[in-house]
């Protein structure tokens, strides 16, 4: 799945980092993926996308 982060709409609260931190990082102060195609198994990128508040994540198939 690609992942991509609004970086205009991303207020740095880390949610999706604690969700998942194999896809995601905090870089100045922003929401950025790891790789624009993550793999991880352990969780549902969809899921992790719907808890950000401001959605700033898009998962694309």
């Amino acid at each position: 799945m690609k992942i991509k982060v609004d970086t205009e709409k991303c207020i740095g609260c880390g949610t999706c980092v604690s969700l998942c931190n194999e896809c995601f990082e905090i870089k100045d102060g922003k929401s950025h993926p790891k790789s624009e195609d993550c793999k991880c198994e352990s969780c549902d990128l969809k899921e992790v996308a719907s808890y950000c508040p401001v959605e700033a994540i898009t998962v694309e198939e």
